[in-house]
């Protein structure tokens, strides 16, 4: 921990600041000794992200909104050595959508390294899975309504998805309709741990942690028969007793 012994007592003096966490798989325990320390930084009233370049570390810093409104802004820091992100959470914004998934309500937005986009309840779930080391955050816990309302969206989702890896694949289009079956199975992932109640923070290992991982071998094998492949990963998405695509409102 000598890491966050370093960097945590000069992030909590910066102007604006009310919490520091540790997140990612540090916090939840399954992290690999070559793993990244994520730490995030939760501010009000806007935050000043030259400050993080005055505190003596290496690396490039973003300012907020620079990452999208999901993951905002932060800095890649090297901290004696190790890896470090600062995640930039501006709480006024995490408390509101806190408020949209106690309602069922979110949106998905398009973020880079992500095939099915980011849901607005993924800070929520980073505050659920965080470890607080400085200030006080809200405790969350996964609500009923958002288990309902974003199993069914997802899975909706995943169905449109798998209708246009159809026609690709009919077409001969074996980029466009891997593409989209890969688009398919992490929607209908989202959904499976939706259903659970589990927390998505990225779609890193989302697949198999859906139990989905028959997708990996599925999506393969795109290139020598399209058409079959896209049949395949259906049955295994879609049981044809819940096929969302037919569903008339899918929030």
């Amino acid at each position: 921990m000598a890491v966050l012994d370093v960097i945590v007592p000069k992030l909590v003096l910066l102007p604006g600041v009310v919490a520091v966490v540790l997140g990612g798989s540090r916090a939840r325990g399954t992290s690999r000794p070559d793993s990244d320390w994520d730490i995030g930084l939760y501010y009000r009233g806007g935050f000043d992200a030259t400050l993080l370049r005055g505190l003596g570390f290496p690396g490039h810093v973003a300012p907020p909104g620079e990452w999208g409104r999901i993951v905002n802004g932060g800095a890649w820091l090297s901290v004696d050595g190790e890896p470090v992100d600062v995640l930039l959470r501006d709480l006024d914004v995490v408390e509101r959508w806190w408020a949209d998934a106690r309602a069922g309500r979110f949106e998905v937005d398009n973020v880079e390294g992500h095939i099915a986009g980011l849901p607005t309840y993924t800070p929520v779930g980073e505050l659920a899975i965080s470890q607080v080391l400085h200030g006080e955050l809200p405790r969350v816990t996964y609500p009923d309504a958002l288990r309902d309302a974003a199993s069914r969206r997802w899975r909706w989702n995943a169905g449109f998805s798998l209708a246009y890896a159809e026609k690709y694949a009919r077409r001969g289009d074996v980029a466009l309709a891997a593409g989209t079956m890969a688009r398919a199975t992490a929607q209908t992932a989202h959904g499976v741990l939706a259903e659970r109640g589990e927390w998505v923070l990225n779609e890193k290992g989302i697949v198999d942690a859906a139990g989905l991982g028959a997708a990996h071998g599925i999506i393969g094998t795109c290139a020598n028969d399209p058409v079959e492949a896209v049949r395949a990963l259906r049955e295994l998405l879609v049981p044809s007793q819940l096929d969302e695509l037919n569903a008339r409102d899918p929030a």
